[in-house]
C-alpha cells in the first residue's frame, strides 16, 4: 500500500498542488522511459559495432605481424629493429567528447608522424614500407575499438542510472502522489458532506422554529 506524503494538508490548494506534481512526475516518467528505450537501442548498436571493430583490429594486427615476419625474413631481424629505432615515428592521441542521448562519449583520434625517408632506400626493402603501413592501420583499428568499448561502458552506466530513476518514479513517487491525492479528495468530500448535513440541520431547525 502506498504511503501518504507526510505533512499533507487537506485543502483545495494542496489538492491542486498534488495534482500538478503528479502530472509533472508522470511526464518525467514518460520522458525517462523514452530515453531508456533509446539508450538501450544505442547500446546494442554499439555492441554490434564492437564485434565488427574487433574483427577489423584482429585482421589488421594479423596483416601487420605477417608483414613484420616477411620483412625479417628478407632483411634479417636485427636490420628491421635497427630501422624501427631509426624511423622515429610519433603517435599522438587526441581525446575529445561528444553527446549521444545526453551521454558524453569519447572521440579518439590518433595522429602518426613519419619523418621523410628515415632509412636508406638502398639498404631497405619494400616490405619495410608495407610493414609500416600495416602497423599504422592496426594502431588506428585499436584506437577505434577502444573508443567504441568506452562508449558502451558509458551507455551501460547511464542505462542503470536511468533505470533506477524510472523505477523510483514508477514504484514510489507516482503511487505516493496518487495515494495522497486520493486521501485529500476523500477528506474534502467528507468535509463537504459534513457541511451539507450541518447546513441542512440548521435550515430544518430554523424552519421548525418558524
Amino acid at each position: 500500500m502506498s504511503k501518504i506524503l507526510p505533512g499533507t494538508k487537506t485543502t483545495r490548494m494542496e489538492l491542486l498542488r498534488l495534482e500538478n506534481r503528479k502530472r509533472l512526475a508522470q511526464r518525467g516518467y514518460d520522458l525517462l522511459k523514452e530515453k531508456l528505450d533509446s539508450l538501450i537501442m544505442e547500446f546494442f548498436n554499439s555492441i554490434a559495432a564492437i564485434k565488427q571493430s574487433r574483427e577489423a583490429m584482429e585482421e589488421s594486427l594479423s596483416e601487420a605481424f605477417s608483414a613484420l615476419t616477411q620483412a625479417k625474413m628478407i632483411m634479417g631481424p636485427s636490420r628491421v629493429v635497427e630501422f624501427a629505432y631509426a624511423s622515429q615515428v610519433r603517435a599522438d592521441l587526441r581525446i575529445t567528447t561528444r553527446s549521444m542521448m545526453g551521454v558524453r562519449v569519447p572521440v579518439l583520434a590518433v595522429q602518426q608522424r613519419y619523418p621523410d625517408l628515415p632509412y636508406s632506400l638502398v639498404d631497405s626493402s619494400a616490405r619495410l614500407d608495407v610493414m609500416s603501413i600495416k602497423f599504422r592501420d592496426a594502431l588506428r583499428a585499436i584506437v577505434r575499438l577502444a573508443e567504441i568499448e568506452t562508449t558502451v561502458k558509458r551507455f551501460a552506466l547511464e542505462i542503470e542510472r536511468t533505470k533506477r530513476r524510472v523505477s523510483a518514479l514508477e514504484t514510489i513517487v507516482i503511487p505516493r502522489l496518487g495515494a495522497t491525492t486520493r486521501h485529500v479528495k476523500l477528506a474534502l468530500e467528507e468535509r463537504e458532506r459534513e457541511d451539507f448535513f450541518r447546513t441542512k440541520m440548521i435550515r430544518d431547525r430554523l424552519a421548525a422554529e418558524e
